[in-house]
């Protein structure tokens, strides 16, 4: 029988998506699965974009161009303008989702062997973008008691080498929450321009910030212009993670031209997707302030609720719909699929994704979890309260 690719053997399985089987299984025996496990917002979508959809006034759908509709990307640009982000049309470049355009830049920037430093906890697919492109991912450590912020540069330092090229980061943060602080965006600004590395700054969640600090993009940073590359898309910010639509923006007309090649290659983005996402940018202010209020809300509910179940801590996260807690566990991964297959109370039980997928370093976040307040705040208090009977009953439990 022929052997699959080293490629292939390393790809790394989703720390969201690994326990769906399990999820699956237990809906079948009839118990009401709780998901904290993945961004996939409950909120509903603009109906600006529904209405643009089912008002499709076309006999073909056709190939849009490699690049994205023109009409979406000069759109878009009024929209960038809004968070002091200048740009033309032509520095954006539509993609499937925000997953192409990270691994589209990636190809785009990056030799086999080219190593690129990514703060963890990382978002998970980074890792198996990294590996379908030959690339490295070293990582930095961030940890759970220090809120996830930033070590020092020299902590950066240590990792670079000859073979370094990019600096990745996700701000604000997933699977953290973390926000990244002018000084601390300062800190790699300094450290793109001084070693000339590329800077990939995923910032998806933008719209979603708690805190009076301001929102410092990449493209905020003087100097890096030419080394800036930008990854976005409209999944989170309107619900509509299942449209693929997503951005890649950059200065970098070199980096541009690279990435057209293996645009034209996949030939084009999703016509209705860009349908949606167009008509989304008409939206009524109020559609974001009331998706915005409604997330601040479920954060308190939340953090205050982990917060005081016994033995478990989670920091308070400042952006995104995401927050990383600790457990009184002996393995993450290990709980999070018992409450699957072996736990329910009252005919449910919850679904969170183990944090260990969201690290490379070997055995770390062992007893730490991604929760997702997607959920309703009725459902969230009832999750939590189910989490905390598991958590009684878990054989595994630590103190």
């Amino acid at each position: 029988m022929p052997v699959i690719s080293v490629r292939g053997e390393e790809m790394p399985a989703s720390p969201i998506r690994k326990l769906a089987p399990l999820a699956d299984a237990a809906k079948v025996r009839g118990t009401h699965v709780f998901h904290l496990n993945i961004g996939q917002p409950d909120l509903p979508t603009p109906q600006v974009a529904i209405d643009a959809i089912r008002n499709i006034d076309r006999t073909v759908l056709e190939y849009t161009p490699s690049a994205g509709n023109r009409s979406y990307r000069e759109k878009l640009v009024g929209y960038y303008a809004k968070f002091n982000i200048s740009l033309t049309a032509d520095d954006i470049i539509i993609t499937s989702g925000g997953s192409e355009a990270v691994l589209f830049s990636f190809l785009a920037c990056l030799n086999p062997g080219d190593e690129i430093i990514v703060p963890e906890p990382a978002y998970a697919n980074y890792m198996a973008f990294a590996i379908s492109a030959g690339a490295v991912i070293r990582t930095i450590a961030t940890t759970i008691e220090e809120g996830f912020s930033l070590p020092k540069v020299e902590k950066f330092e240590e990792l670079i080498n000859e073979r370094t090229r990019a600096i990745l980061i996700c701000n604000p943060n997933n699977p953290t929450g973390y926000l990244y602080s002018r000084r601390e965006m300062n800190q790699i600004r300094d450290l793109v321009k001084k070693y000339d590395l590329f800077l990939f700054s995923d910032e998806v969640y933008r719209e979603f910030i708690y805190t009076g600090s301001p929102y410092i993009s990449a493209c905020h940073l003087a100097g890096i212009e030419q080394n800036v590359v930008l990854i976005d898309s409209v999944s989170k910010r309107y619900s509509e993670c299942g449209i693929r639509i997503g951005a890649l923006i950059t200065k970098n007309k070199e980096i541009r031209s690279a990435v057209m090649k293996f645009c034209q290659a996949r030939l084009s983005p999703p016509l209705v997707g860009q349908i949606a996402a167009e008509a989304s940018l008409d939206a009524d202010e109020d559609y974001m302030r009331d998706v915005y209020d409604e997330y601040v809300e479920r954060r308190k509910c939340l953090i205050d609720g982990l917060n005081r179940i016994p033995g478990v801590y989670s920091p308070i996260p400042m952006g995104a719909f995401y927050t990383v807690a600790k457990l009184p566990v002996d393995d993450s991964d290990r709980f999070c699929a018992w409450c699957l297959s072996d736990f329910e109370y009252e005919g449910q039980t919850v679904f969170m994704a183990p944090a260990s997928g969201f690290y490379t370093t070997p055995n770390t976040g062992r007893n730490e979890v991604r929760i997702a307040y997607v959920l309703k705040k009725e459902d969230l208090m009832r999750a939590l309260f189910i989490l905390e009977k598991a958590l009684e009953r878990y054989p595994g439990r630590v103190e």
